[in-house]
C-alpha cells in the first residue's frame, strides 16, 4: 500500500471533518480536540498505518515551528474577535488574571516540580512557565463570539483575551529557566541582562510594534481613498499574510512576536469596528487555524499510543498534573478575581478553564533548543499527561457549562 496515498486520503477525511465536526459537536458534552486526538491515537495503530510519529525529542525544531504558527495564526484571530475596547477599568479582569495569576501560578507550580518531580530550578521553572499560559488554540469554545456576534459576556472576555496576552508575557520566564540551566555550567550571571532585555525591551519592542504595524494595516484596510481600500479585496487570507508580517517583523527587531500578533490584531479590529470585513478575516482565520490544530492533534495522539510520548510519566508525575489543572489554576485564578470584578459563578467558570495545550508544547520545544535540561522525557511525558487530561476534562465539560452559564445570565440580564 502506498504510504502517500493514505496520507491523502487521511488529510481529505480530516479536512472534511474540520468543516462538519464543529457543527454536529455543537450541542454535545465532547470537542473537536477530544475526536482529533482520539482520531490519531486509533488511526496510527491500524495495520499498514504510517509510521508513528517519533518523540518529540527527535524533532523539537519541526515542533517549535507548527505549533507556533498555529498559536500565531490563533493569536490573530482571538485579538480580531474582542469587541470590547482596551483600557484599565473595561479589561480589569484581564489585568488581574495576568497580573496576579499567573505569577502564581507559575511560583506554586515550580515549588511543586521541584519538590514533587525532583527537578532542579531551571527545570521546574521551566515546566512552570511552559504550563503557565491559558492555551488560545485549545479554548476556543470557551471564547467571544466572531467580530459584532454579541456573545461578549465576561467570562467569554476574560478567557480570550486571558489568552491573547499571557502567551507572550509567559516567555520571560521561560527564558529565565534558559538563562539558569546555561548559568548552572557557566557560572555567569544572568539576571540584569534577562531584566533589561527578555523583560523590558522585548515587550516593549512587541507592544509598539505590533500597535504600529495594527495601526497601518488598519489604515491600510479602512481608511485609505475608497477604491485602494485593502478591505475592498473580500480575501480572509489577508489576515494571515498579517498575521506572519507582524510576528516577523517583531522577531526582527528582537521583539516578542507573540505580543506584537495580538496588538496588531486589536488595533485592526478597532480601526473600523462596524465593518463587515472583520467577519471575513476573522472566519478565515478560525477555518485555518482549526484544520492546523485537528492536524496536529491527530499526531499528538499518534504520539501518545505509539511514540512513547508517556513512558516517562511517574506516578508523582501524574499527580502534580492533576494537582496543576484542579488545583494551582484553580485557586490563583480565584484569588486574583476577589473584590467584585464579576460574579462567584464567572469567577469559578474562569478560574477552572485554564486549557494547557499547543502553546505549552511551543515553549518547551523552544526551551530544550536553547539550554540543556537532565530530565526532558519527564517533561515532555508530564506536559503530555496534562494536555491530555485537559482537553478531555474540558471537552466534556465545557458545552454544559458554558450553556448553562449562559442561561442564568440571560435570566438575569447580559452581564
Amino acid at each position: 500500500m502506498d504510504a502517500y496515498i493514505v496520507v491523502l486520503v487521511a488529510f481529505g477525511c480530516l479536512v472534511l471533518l474540520t468543516a462538519w465536526l464543529p457543527m454536529v459537536l455543537k450541542q454535545a458534552p465532547l470537542s473537536l480536540p477530544m475526536l482529533c486526538v482520539a482520531l490519531g491515537a486509533v488511526l496510527f495503530m491500524l495495520p499498514g498505518a504510517p509510521a508513528a510519529p517519533p518523540h518529540p525529542r527527535e524533532n523539537l525544531a519541526v515542533i517549535e515551528r507548527l505549533t507556533e504558527l498555529i498559536v500565531i495564526i490563533s493569536l490573530m484571530g482571538a485579538g480580531l474577535k474582542i469587541d470590547r475596547i482596551i483600557g484599565w477599568r473595561s479589561w480589569m479582569i484581564t489585568w488581574r488574571l495576568l497580573g496576579i495569576a499567573m505569577p502564581l501560578t507559575i511560583l506554586a507550580l515550580t515549588a511543586m516540580a521541584h519538590w514533587m518531580l525532583g527537578l532542579g530550578l531551571a527545570a521546574a521553572l521551566l515546566l512552570a512557565s511552559s504550563l503557565a499560559p491559558t492555551d488560545p488554540v485549545l479554548a476556543s469554545d470557551i471564547q467571544v463570539g466572531a467580530p459584532g456576534e454579541g456573545k461578549q459576556d465576561t467570562t467569554r472576555f476574560a478567557l480570550t483575551s486571558e489568552a491573547g496576552l499571557n502567551d507572550a508575557l509567559a516567555f520571560p520566564f521561560v527564558h529565565a529557566a534558559i538563562f539558569l540551566a546555561l548559568a548552572a555550567e557557566s557560572g555567569e550571571s544572568w539576571f540584569g541582562v534577562w531584566l533589561a532585555d527578555r523583560v523590558v525591551l522585548k515587550i516593549a519592542v512587541g507592544l509598539l510594534a505590533g500597535g504600529a504595524i495594527g495601526w497601518v494595516v488598519g489604515w491600510l484596510m479602512f481608511h485609505m481613498p475608497n477604491r485602494t481600500k485593502l478591505a475592498r479585496t473580500g480575501d480572509g487570507f489577508v489576515a494571515l499574510g498579517v498575521t506572519c508580517l507582524s510576528y516577523g517583523l517583531t522577531e526582527l527587531a528582537h521583539g516578542y512576536g507573540f505580543l506584537a500578533v495580538f496588538v496588531t490584531a486589536l488595533f485592526i479590529r478597532n480601526a473600523e469596528r462596524s465593518h463587515t470585513y472583520h467577519t471575513t478575516l476573522h472566519d478565515f482565520v478560525e477555518q485555518t487555524e482549526r484544520l492546523l490544530m485537528m492536524t496536529m492533534l491527530v499526531l499528538f495522539g499518534g504520539a501518545l499510543t505509539t511514540g512513547g510520548l508517556l513512558e516517562a510519566l511517574t506516578w508523582s508525575g501524574a499527580g502534580f498534573g492533576l494537582m496543576a489543572i484542579f488545583l494551582v489554576r484553580t485557586l490563583a485564578a480565584w484569588m486574583s478575581l476577589g473584590g467584585g470584578v464579576c460574579t462567584r459563578r464567572e469567577r469559578a467558570v474562569i478560574s477552572f478553564y485554564g486549557i494547557r495545550g499547543l502553546s505549552t508544547v511551543y515553549y518547551l520545544a523552544f526551551a530544550l533548543q536553547k539550554a540543556p535540561y537532565q530530565d526532558a522525557d519527564l517533561l515532555w511525558s508530564v506536559v503530555s499527561f496534562i494536555v491530555l487530561i485537559s482537553i478531555i476534562l474540558h471537552g466534556v465539560t465545557v458545552t454544559p457549562v458554558m450553556r448553562g452559564l449562559d442561561r442564568r445570565q440571560r435570566s438575569q440580564g447580559f452581564r
